[in-house]
């Protein structure tokens, strides 16, 4: 992060602004907003401040800035002024005295940022670029706008008001969070929201009289976090990364896709890089009983599809065997991601009527598969995990009847920016993969709807 987003307590505090200008009035007026004693240097001010001051809402000097306006013990500064050296001077003299200091868009000499707004309050609501891209920060503040309704200022003041009332009836810090979860996404918040605000109190105590405190079972949701592109992950997937008090994930999970999960959950790394498993699959599968048991909510974060090669069967097998609650949630898999990334077609009407999907890890250098299922007319093959194996493979393909000039491409990291894609044929493949030095996680496909990704080749990643 470029900055560290966070809320300050300005109530009462002495704030300087320089400058006396229109820039300036809309600093001033969130600074009043929060509740700050304002401060004002410049040489002279614009009728509306001028106003102010007469109002006795802010505290002016007709002065030009000096160094020493600043001995007077304030909490934050900004620079408002069209005057580069005197905003400079305010930046340079704010941190030698470690005052937080703004300059009114010059990203370069500021120590904090002023965000776009959206206000619910007591719900409050920061968009930042980090200076780099403010109108973009407004258009997206813009949007939110019309997705947060002001009733929402009203549910966070609700839940303020029953704060103390929650902490007395739940003893258990989780189970006080369930509850609020709970009336947050329920009925109480659509009462509060259409304007029913009687009628949501009553319902609140009655929903708060009823719950029991003693110790919750837990669950576990077994989701899908598909190919790497978080853009590609479902509703209810990133409404179960919120709620779990425990992430287990694998290796293809992303980062950005991690990132997602709630903050405060605790990460466990379950490896499942080939030959180098961190966990073993029984230890796994002990671990998210074990968990559950304890009475946590367990996500099982997997990439891809659970159930297409994740041995997400097996783990929900485990958890029924001990009776554990559990959920899945389907991931889109990588050979749908990937290859719509890639431009490939699985199937089509003038080139694939079927598709199949097969696990490419090597056994003692070999391949277990039913070749004579693979080479089949008008058929994509698309093979998990091959990236060691691809000689073999495209050797084999070729021995058991498949033509050597048979379309073929293998993509590395398909749907992120760092996604590359080689194509060639049976016969080729192998060595242009070696020599555009390709690394896992990789998917390869077989079948002449390879012969399509150049002409609908779209996605574009950064280079």
């Amino acid at each position: 992060m470029d900055f560290l987003p966070v809320f300050l307590n300005i109530r009462n505090q002495r704030c300087l602004v320089v400058g006396g200008g229109q820039v300036a009035l809309r600093k001033i007026s969130l600074l009043l907003e929060a509740g700050a004693a304002v401060h004002v240097v410049a040489p002279s001010l614009i009728d509306a401040l001028e106003t102010l001051r007469q109002q006795q809402e802010i505290t002016y000097k007709a002065q030009t800035f000096e160094s020493k306006h600043l001995d007077d013990n304030f909490m934050l500064v900004i620079a408002a002024t069209s005057d580069s050296e005197i905003n400079r001077n305010v930046y340079e003299s704010a941190c030698v005295r470690n005052i937080p200091v703004n300059v009114v868009d010059s990203p370069k000499l500021c120590t904090f940022i002023m965000p776009a707004i959206v206000d619910r309050s007591p719900l409050m609501i920061a968009i930042s670029s980090g200076g780099h891209a403010p109108v973009l920060a407004r258009l997206l503040r813009a949007r939110l706008e019309t997705l947060v309704p002001h009733a929402y200022a009203c549910l966070a003041a609700y839940a303020a008001k029953f704060r103390p009332l929650v902490k007395q009836r739940f003893t258990h810090q989780k189970n006080r969070r369930l509850f609020w979860e709970k009336v947050l996404q329920g009925r109480f918040a659509e009462m509060v929201l259409s304007g029913r605000g009687k009628a949501a109190q009553t319902y609140f105590m009655q929903l708060l009289a009823h719950e029991n405190d003693s110790a919750l079972q837990g669950e576990v949701y077994l989701v899908g976090a598909g190919p790497g592109n978080p853009d590609l992950l479902t509703f209810r997937a990133m409404r179960l990364m919120q709620q779990a008090d425990v992430v287990v994930y694998d290796r293809l999970v992303s980062p950005a896709i991690l990132d997602l999960v709630r903050r405060d959950a605790t990460r466990i790394y379950a490896g499942k890089e080939r030959d180098r498993h961190t966990l073993t699959q029984e230890s796994i599968n002990q671990l998210l009983v074990r968990l559950a048991q304890e009475g946590k909510r367990v996500l099982r974060l997997k990439g891809g599809d659970p159930f297409i090669f994740g041995r997400g069967g097996e783990e929900i097998e485990t958890l029924a065997d001990h009776r554990i609650p559990f959920q899945v949630v389907p991931g889109i898999t990588a050979a749908s991601g990937v290859a719509a990334f890639a431009g490939i077609p699985l199937t089509h009407r003038d080139y694939a009527q079927s598709c199949v999907f097969v696990t490419g890890h090597l056994k003692n250098n070999s391949l277990d598969l039913d070749w004579s299922a693979l080479v089949r007319p008008n058929q994509t093959i698309v093979i998990y995990m091959g990236l060691l194996g691809l000689p073999v493979l495209c050797q084999q393909l070729i021995a058991h009847g498949c033509p050597a000039s048979t379309s073929a491409a293998i993509i590395q990291q398909g749907t992120m920016q760092t996604q590359k894609i080689v194509t060639g044929s049976l016969a080729t493949l192998p060595d242009l993969a070696a020599a555009a030095q390709l690394t896992a996680p990789t998917l390869i496909i077989v079948g002449e709807v390879v012969r399509l990704h150049q002409k609908l080749s779209w996605f574009e990643p950064d280079k």
